[in-house]
């Protein structure tokens, strides 16, 4: 079954506490509307930060109760589609990601997403989209988590890998599993170094599964190119070490190989990888390609 869930059933934290706003079953899918990360509150290049309520950030659309899911299971969404609004809008700044302490003034960039082409003019220079969800997630084991900020629950993970075609898996601590999304990107590099991708307004379809077999107290997202381990943690180097020791843990019972031996394999076919650098707790993924999977007969569902 489809439902639709508008953008206007949004939430700034992500929380146990939340009412449900859809009930939906295994297997079905929903077309999820989100604002962009500001909720709309930017409307122009000119009128600076001066009138933007800072706790009106990040806002995810949800909860979405999903039938049959309870604590211990790992829930399984796939993103079959994302569409953007044609307006994306930057901003840099004072105190603002890796170069807010050299930055003196507030800096806000409103541009134009051509669709058709899936391209953004940046002053002459053709950039490709690459469209991305950077807010989704579950409600979090314990107290609220705001949307701004990752852990084992997703959040603002902002993988550019969180796009069409890809599978989120996500371990569930409540009943329902409690999901949202939002802060959709039109396009964004590796570290969100400015502390914002292209933000726009979306409407993103996914579907929601229980993962069979798969166990895993991390994010994990698989598409075509293989698999990816998110381990989010304020100290980045933590963070990749852990999505290393995640991701052996996840794949060495599949296999006949030794630690030593799977650590071998992994320094020669593994990547770490970084999502981002800019939130309160950094986010890192260590990927593995699927011809390695092939090879071993490993089959992540």
């Amino acid at each position: 079954m489809k439902h639709k869930m508008d953008k206007e059933n949004f939430f700034y934290a992500m929380s146990k506490g939340n009412a449900p706003k859809l009930e939906v079953n295994l297997g079905d899918t929903v077309e999820i509307e989100a604002h962009d990360c500001f909720t709309g509150q930017i409307t122009s290049e000119e009128n600076g930060f001066s009138g933007v309520d800072w706790h009106q950030i990040n806002p995810a659309t949800g909860p979405v109760y999903i039938n049959d899911v309870s604590p211990g299971d790992v829930l399984k969404v796939t993103v079959e589609k994302i569409e953007m609004g044609e307006r994306g809008v930057m901003v840099t700044g004072p105190g603002m990601g890796v170069m807010g302490n050299r930055l003196k003034d507030t800096d806000i960039r409103i541009f134009n997403v051509d669709n058709e082409k899936g391209t953004v003019d940046f002053d002459g220079l053709t950039l490709p989209v690459n469209k991305m969800i950077g807010v989704i997630g579950v409600a979090p084991p314990n107290e609220a988590i705001n949307n701004g900020t990752p852990d084992t629950h997703g959040g603002n993970m902002d993988a550019v890998k969180m796009t069409e075609g890809a599978t989120l898996y996500l371990p569930v601590y409540h009943e329902g599993a409690l999901f949202g999304l939002g802060d959709v990107h039109a396009a964004m590099a590796d570290g969100e170094i400015s502390v914002s991708g292209l933000e726009v307004e979306s409407t993103v379809t996914v579907t929601f599964e229980k993962a069979e077999s798969l166990k895993t107290y991390h994010p994990i997202i698989t598409d075509k190119d293989g698999v990816y381990m998110m381990v989010s943690d304020k100290d980045l180097n933590l963070a990749v070490d852990q999505s290393v020791h995640k991701m052996i843990d996840l794949l060495q019972p599949h296999t006949n190989l030794s630690l030593s031996e799977i650590t071998m394999l992994m320094s020669l076919t593994g990547q770490t990888q970084i999502n981002q650098i800019v939130d309160p707790k950094k986010t890192a993924r260590f990927f593995v390609p699927q011809h390695v999977l092939d090879h071993y007969g490993i089959q992540l569902k």
